[in-house]
């Protein structure tokens, strides 16, 4: 599948029909550029409407080309990093079952969805809005699956960050608690590297320390957890000298409830990252079909406004689609303004001589209308 598209009209000269231009164009490419895949791009009949308005609507096109493409890379982005995180292989991207690639080159405009009687202007109107509000939605999607992934990955920090900030819940057993009417057990955390000197003054940080009552209980890269045992009156003034000393105390107390109710927290976040996340997914597959086959109308309605402000009326042109390589690309664009005008191409790539190179806002600037269209 190419990956970068040109669309391209080509205007019909007197004396000749969309259908002898065509035959020349694919002998041209077969002759010249036979590595080039050639289609035609119909479009409909639309409505043309007056100069002033065809020209206010050429003003808005590249714009909005940029919006809805963008909405397009977007949602794309977006399936490919469900798909990478979800482990689901790659699928090819389609629109209504059709590949988007075919979905381009086959076009056929759908009258039903975008009535070719109705002004120009309506039918951009129309489909800007349409993708807007599926920009909003996907907003509204992702922002909802990011919030459940947040909430999971607090958590997961808390059970495998350091013994600095994680839930030590798993880590400490009832039996490694003292709790009684004076006595009272407290964790510490201790930098590795301080590990003796805790050993060496925990009995003597205050007067009520059971002695030999500090054991370790877990270590990672960075800290240890050790217990230390006291009398409850002494808890308050032990945490205050344990600071001063650079010895972390974590509050703790063994509850079997919480411990539970964490479990089931951590097992519905997960649930519902995954119900989430798959939600999403098939949402974004959905929405990349109607995004991208309203960009495709957009496409017909700019190729056929655009042709018309170039060529003037009635509308005569042939409208085509390209892949060239990248190697191809300056043969191909000889091809396509061997077929134009002569006096009209030179009267377009005079751009240093106030020529019309750049007309409309584009930066693709040839004696025809041409823009590029890339898929990924």
């Amino acid at each position: 599948m190419a990956s970068r598209y040109w669309v391209v009209s080509l205007p019909v000269q007197q004396n000749s029909s969309t259908t002898s231009l065509w035959s020349r164009l694919q002998e041209s490419i077969s002759r010249h550029s036979f590595d080039t895949p050639l289609y035609r791009f119909n479009i409909p009949n639309l409505r043309v409407g007056t100069l002033d308005s065809l020209l206010a609507l050429s003003d808005d096109l590249v714009k909005s080309n940029t919006f809805i493409e963008g909405v397009c890379s977007k949602t794309r982005r977006q399936i490919e990093e469900l798909e990478r995180v979800s482990g689901v292989l790659s699928t090819s991207l389609t629109v209504d079952g059709v590949p988007v690639d075919s979905y381009l080159t086959r076009f056929a405009w759908d009258e039903a969805k975008y009535p070719t009687m109705s002004p120009l202007k309506e039918i951009v109107d129309g489909i800007h809005s349409q993708v807007a509000k599926i920009e909003d939605d996907l907003k509204v999607r992702v922002s909802e699956y990011s919030n459940v992934r947040s909430q999971l990955n607090a958590i997961n920090r808390k059970q495998t960050g350091s013994l600095a900030v994680r839930d030590l819940s798993n880590l400490v057993k009832p039996e490694d608690v003292v709790t009684s009417e004076h006595l009272t057990t407290l964790l510490a955390v201790v930098s590795k590297y301080s590990q003796k000197d805790w050993l060496s003054s925990y009995e003597t940080l205050t007067t009520y320390v059971v002695p030999r009552s500090s054991k370790m209980l877990y270590e990672d890269n960075e800290y240890a957890l050790y217990t230390v045992t006291l009398f409850n009156r002494d808890a308050e003034n032990f945490k205050i000298k344990a600071r001063e000393r650079g010895f972390q105390i974590r509050d703790f107390e063994h509850n079997p409830e919480t411990q539970e109710s964490r479990k089931q927290e951590l097992e519905k976040l997960m649930q519902d990252q995954e119900t989430f996340r798959s939600s999403l997914l098939q949402w974004c597959y959905t929405s990349y079909g109607e995004v991208f086959s309203s960009w495709m109308h957009f496409c017909a309605v700019r190729i056929f406004a655009e042709s018309i402000l170039r060529y003037g009326l009635p509308p005569s042109f042939l409208s085509v689609v390209l892949a060239p390589s990248t190697k191809s690309e300056k043969k191909v664009r000889s091809i396509l303004e061997s077929l134009c005008d002569s006096s009209n191409s030179n009267f377009w790539k005079a751009e240093d001589e106030g020529g019309m190179a750049g007309f409309g806002g584009d930066t693709e600037a040839h004696p025809y209308v041409s823009f590029t269209i890339n898929l990924v």
